[in-house]
């Protein structure tokens, strides 16, 4: 039995029937301590690997990250790549570049195919989310359409009109992360992933982040979140656990599945 949609890629390939696809982020300053970062985690294998560029200190040289992304995909080998810039406004980093200038480096990467899928913002001004749809058809990457609150849950209906604007938009996949206040807001979230994942088509990630959000890392596959974030060496979002711990509470669960 299934409880989440598969993620289909132009080049590489996720198992389909991978329950959740674990995927850890690179959140290095620079080309060596991403080097570090990756000889940490490849050997962890995780499904997937998430670069979050707003971390990287040679942003502003387009240069630079498109040669970095060719050295994380080389390292990388069959595990897909997610190429991120996170917003100050969705709780991402500062830097030195205008929205105009990030679509840039977004076509520069994706134009050098050294990325499998990109996560870009829903709440982006919809002239450059319309340049998003466009790119990821151009290139064959896979568009992320992103929601991000750290400051609460909204109520389910409002989370799954969010999925719902995603589909609509043109997106690929469709993810939202949330901050829980009580254990009730994260019942919120798992329910708005169940009911989005019967109302559109496509593939979901969700999460509740902090504390009580990390439970949603660890069973929020089962309500229909294709992906679940982990520590591989350091974390980006409150809440991710070590890909080690996650890998055997999935493994726990599964089994116990398997007598259903």
């Amino acid at each position: 039995m299934s409880f989440s949609r598969s993620i289909h890629l132009a080049r590489k390939s996720l198992a389909a029937d991978q329950e959740p696809l674990v995927c850890t982020p690179l959140v290095g300053a620079t080309e060596e301590a991403v080097a570090r970062e990756l000889a940490v985690i490849l050997p962890k294998r995780p499904d997937l690997l998430e670069w979050r560029v707003d971390f990287f200190s040679g942003i502003a040289d387009s240069g630079r990250v498109v040669a970095l992304g060719q050295m994380i995909q080389q390292q990388a080998g069959s595990i897909p790549l997610i190429f991120t810039r996170r917003s100050i406004r969705e709780g991402g980093q500062p830097i030195p570049l205008t929205e105009e200038q990030v679509f840039e480096l977004y076509a520069a990467v994706c134009g050098a195919g050294c990325v499998d899928l990109f996560d870009y913002e829903l709440s982006i001004e919809a002239r450059y989310f319309r340049q998003a749809v466009a790119l990821a058809k151009a290139t064959d990457c896979r568009l992320i359409a992103s929601y991000h609150n750290f400051q609460e849950t909204p109520d389910a209906p409002t989370l799954v009109a969010q999925f719902i604007a995603m589909e609509h938009a043109g997106a690929d996949v469709a993810k939202i992360a949330v901050m829980p206040k009580d254990l009730r807001d994260v019942l919120t979230l798992l329910e708005a992933t169940l009911t989005a994942r019967h109302r559109i088509s496509l593939p979901i990630i969700s999460m509740s982040m902090g504390a009580y959000g990390s439970l949603s890392r660890l069973f929020g596959w089962l309500f229909g979140s294709s992906v679940s974030f982990a520590v591989g060496e350091q974390s980006s979002a409150p809440g991710q656990i070590p890909i080690e711990q996650l890998q055997t509470v999935v493994q726990i669960l599964q089994h116990a599945l398997k007598g259903q």
